[in-house]
């Protein structure tokens, strides 16, 4: 059964041109204090999953502004997928606990 941490917890986050924006507050408290995550595609959904070391792999969270949003360069993984669109897109998403990431439910459905 899926868990999800708290109705209110849905968030959006913006795709543009192969890349991810974090706003600061997302980050901070989903991801603070790490540099890199990993992108996975499952039953068509898109998870953003926090990677503990950094050598194990995974895409950068670049700093973006002073406030501390990041931006995630992946334009390799949604080229892939076919959703390498230049159009920017807001997507919902919500802290998945049994996964440990945040999901965008149906993304690669849209």
């Amino acid at each position: 059964m899926m868990v999800i941490s708290d109705p209110k917890d849905c968030t959006s986050i913006a795709l543009h041109r192969g890349s991810i924006y974090l706003s600061a507050e997302i980050y901070q408290k989903y991801f603070a204090g790490l540099d890199a995550v990993v992108l996975l595609e499952r039953d068509t959904h898109l998870y953003i999953m926090p990677v503990r070391n950094t050598s194990g792999g995974g895409y950068l969270l670049k700093l973006k502004d002073s406030e501390g949003s990041r931006i995630i360069n992946a334009m390799d993984f949604f080229r892939d997928r076919g959703k390498d669109s230049f159009d920017k897109v807001t997507v919902d998403v919500f802290w998945d606990q049994d996964m440990s990431a945040l999901k965008a439910t149906g993304f690669f459905s849209m």
